[in-house]
């Protein structure tokens, strides 16, 4: 009798990560690169690793992927101290060995049928658009033409420039870019109610949503939504891609025990073809149709 497998199972690795380089930044927010040649081999834009923060506290933290280079064999993770195991986490330093697992979930899958994309990111979730933009950007010769939005209340995890990349529909007064992005070619502006020069004063789906009311009908209908961030956030980025009728791929936030499918414990219910269902952010995700996970409302 055959027995039918997880897709997942053989795809998650164990590997004992060197830190490479540890970076504090304001807000209690890191930069964390580990030496881990497998797991940066298979990394994809979405997918996450669940770390070992400290060898004396038994319970792994999902953490995000920003950066995957395979050639170098190391990953980047941005992360805020949220309680005692981050927080433990913090104190690691060059050449400590990690546990590490990953990758971890079913990530943003990018449609190059629409490919201007709008790719948004709040606080922590700011690492997944990162990352997919860097991989759209190694996809251009597919018309892959990414722009990114990313908000934060705290002072962002790195130091932000004037953008010399115009954006119609944008407004001239909000300049505040992501360097890194500025360095690719990629346009992205950012959005905050803390009040930082040249931020847009409110939440990065405004920013989104004049954007998108810029664009003629035919330019829209190449153009397809990725988010990741808090709950309320992605569920605004649901309403705003329903409101222009764009396909949006959502990256959902959830506590996890096992983070490899085992527990259930970060299970959200979904709209399938069949009805609602169960199903677990860790591995079933965690990218979901934002239509599946924030349904319009009932007329």
């Amino acid at each position: 009798m055959s027995v039918a497998h997880p897709a997942h199972r053989g795809s998650i690795l164990v590997e004992d990560a060197e830190v490479v380089a540890h970076q504090a930044w304001p807000g209690q927010q890191h930069v964390l690169t580990l030496r881990a040649p497998r797991i940066a081999a298979r990394a994809t834009a979405g997918c996450f690793v669940h770390l070992t923060c400290d060898e004396h506290l038994p319970m792994r933290r999902p953490l995000s992927v920003q950066r995957a280079d395979a050639k170098s064999g190391t990953i980047e993770i941005l992360y805020k101290i949220v309680g005692a195991g981050l927080a433990r986490l913090a104190r690691a330093v060059p050449g400590d060995q990690l546990s590490c697992m990953g990758p971890i979930g079913h990530g943003f899958e990018p449609d190059p049928r629409r490919p201007l994309a709008l790719l948004l990111g709040g606080g922590v979730g700011m690492p997944p658009m990162v990352f997919l933009a860097e991989t759209m950007l190694a996809r251009a010769l597919e018309g892959f033409r990414p722009f990114v939005v990313l908000g934060s209340e705290i002072p962002f995890p790195f130091r932000p420039k004037p953008s010399t990349i115009v954006v119609p529909g944008i407004p001239d007064a909000v300049i505040a870019a992501h360097p890194l992005l500025e360095e690719w070619g990629v346009a992205s502006r950012l959005a905050s109610m803390a009040g930082f020069s040249g931020c847009h004063e409110g939440y990065v789906t405004e920013l989104a949503a004049e954007w998108l009311a810029s664009l003629d009908a035919a330019t829209l209908a190449r153009v397809s939504m990725y988010a990741c961030g808090p709950t309320p956030m992605l569920a605004a980025t649901a309403r705003v891609a329903l409101r222009f009728e764009v396909p949006c791929q959502v990256s959902l936030e959830e506590f996890m025990a096992c983070a490899v499918g085992g527990c259930a414990g970060c299970a959200v219910e979904v709209a399938t073809p069949s009805g609602p269902a169960m199903k677990r952010v860790c591995v079933d995700g965690p990218v979901f149709d934002s239509r599946a996970v924030f349904p319009a409302p009932a007329p």
